[in-house]
């Protein structure tokens, strides 16, 4: 305990409290001896409020932050000012839009995939056309996908891989922690730094702010290996920190990559307990499409290391001037709050929308807006079937309280849920009609949908699409099904503390 206090994410949050306190009793002290400060702060909060209403948030987000305005009219205004909005801190926004403006050049949508979509379904073709045009990622042939149910399958092909790079290896997670998964993979990134191969991380600095020692960073420096924190957690009251790299990539000499929710620690190969068994997936891509992890990295790097990156040594082919072989299209894409666009969420949404048969989506967390419940409860009514599998065992109580709040409207509209029983499922997956699958990092919960950095990988006709079909159907054997009257003898008070967080959901 001593030691968990004495951490530097302790301190920093400890001190931000602090602020908060000084700033509450300090409103509280003027507003009760001079009515006109009193009078200033309502005012603000009228303003505020006026402001949230126009703006062009997600009518949820918009919602709980009036009744938090309006219901606290001294302090609402002022809270919504430092917490609100999806800001980004000025100087990361900077040096991160430089380096995507730099690299848009580098993602140019060569000819094939399109056509072949084209060929075959327009309406998919035009769900890859939005991720091209809204993300910046364009959609590649030539790619083969390999699909890993669990995080124990992915972390053996890792090692596997990352033993064979010979020119650079980049990783870039949300948490990196000690354990039998991080210190196998550092052992071989100390070796292949040894041996001059290029190796650079980026961790999350809330992410990994109890798992990794602090100052990590000059640890793995001194080991050879480069090195970037993502937005470092300061001890100032603001919003900025929000704003989490939430991705999980690996690329290997341009050729090999890795992406999905499994993250560097070791319940995540279940080798620690946390909350059951942990059901994660990741998927491992061989080919031309591996280019879109490559940009994505190379573009946080350069943003947090202020200066450019020569992208022309890291292309797929440079290290590889073999063809690469590969069935259907892959279509690696990153998400981010640099723009007003909700890709993540949109990826979903388009799925959803197209769905002729069925749509089976697997996530730790269903705090949805009113679109995504919208779009599947009508899926549901049109005839598709919809089903979702979240956790048995949470992972935070309150959170899924607020998953379990949009059961009833769900099996009401015909969603089918089950719980996963065994324990945690970590993983963000959707497969559609035996054609159309995502795997990635994006929660189904508003920061991922808005505040995150996140990315996922879209497939068409990929043969492992039958793979993702397959082990969701053996990972519903393990699962509870949701009864269609669910909630409906659940105790007063339960409900109410339940609705209540489902209220406020959007600022969680």
């Amino acid at each position: 305990m001593l030691k968990m206090l004495l951490r530097r994410t302790t301190i920093v949050a400890l001190l931000i409290l602090v602020q908060l306190g000084i700033l509450v009793a300090t409103i509280l002290h003027l507003s009760n001896h001079y009515v006109y400060v009193y009078a200033a702060f309502t005012l603000i909060s009228v303003v505020v409020a006026l402001v949230i209403v126009l703006r062009r948030d997600n009518p949820s987000y918009k919602i709980a932050w009036l009744l938090l305005v309006l219901g606290l009219p001294i302090f609402g205004g002022l809270f919504y000012l430092l917490f609100g909005g999806h800001r980004i801190s000025r100087k990361l926004k900077k040096s991160m839009n430089r380096s995507h403006e730099v690299s848009k050049n580098q993602l140019k949508q060569v000819p094939g995939a399109v056509e072949y979509m084209e060929a075959r379904e327009a309406s998919v073709a035009r769900q890859s056309q939005y991720i091209q045009s809204r993300s910046g990622f364009p959609a590649w042939q030539n790619t083969r996908v390999r699909y890993f149910p669990t995080g124990e399958d992915k972390f053996r092909s890792l090692l596997q891989d990352l033993q064979k790079a010979e020119h650079y290896i980049f990783l870039e997670y949300f948490i990196i922690a000690p354990g039998k998964m991080w210190d196998s993979i550092l052992q071989i990134l100390e070796e292949k730094a040894a041996q001059g191969v290029d190796v650079r991380v980026i961790y999350d600095d809330i992410g990994s702010g109890y798992t990794l020692p602090d100052y990590y960073e000059y640890t793995l420096r001194k080991k050879g290996i480069k090195c970037h924190v993502f937005n470092p957690f300061r001890p100032v009251v603001s919003v900025l920190a929000n704003n989490r790299d939430h991705r999980k990539i690996v690329v290997i000499d341009g050729h090999t990559g890795y992406t999905g929710g499994i993250n560097l620690a070791d319940e995540y190969i279940n080798q620690k307990e946390r909350f059951g068994h942990w059901k994660d997936t990741a998927v491992r891509l061989q080919g031309e499409a591996v280019w879109n992890l490559t940009v994505m990295f190379l573009q946080a790097w350069s943003g947090l290391a202020g200066q450019e990156s020569d992208y022309k040594k890291f292309r797929p082919h440079a290290n590889h001037p073999e063809a690469f072989e590969g069935e259907g299209v892959v279509q690696p894409y990153g998400d981010s709050p640099l723009d007003e666009e909700t890709v993540g969420e949109n990826v979903y949404l388009n799925i959803i929308s197209r769905a002729k048969r069925y749509v089976w989506i697997c996530t730790p967390y269903l705090i949805i807006d009113n679109e995504m419940m919208t779009a599947l409860c009508l899926a549901a009514k049109n005839g598709v079937d919809v089903r979702i599998i979240t956790p048995g065992v949470p992972d935070k109580w309150y959170v899924h309280m607020v998953t379990q709040a949009h059961y009833a409207q769900l099996v009401e509209a015909g969603v089918k849920i089950w719980e996963y029983t065994p324990g945690f499922i970590h993983a963000k997956s959707f497969v559609c009609d035996d054609s159309i699958a995502t795997v990635g990092t994006v929660n189904l919960d508003y920061r991922s949908l808005y505040l995150h950095f996140e990315c996922g990988v879209w497939m068409y006709n990929t043969p492992c699409i039958a793979d993702i079909r397959r082990d969701y159907l053996e990972t519903l054997e393990k699962c509870t099904p949701i009864p269609a009257d669910y909630g409906r003898d659940m105790p007063l008070t339960k409900r109410l503390v339940r609705d209540f967080l489902r209220l406020f959901a959007p600022l969680m």
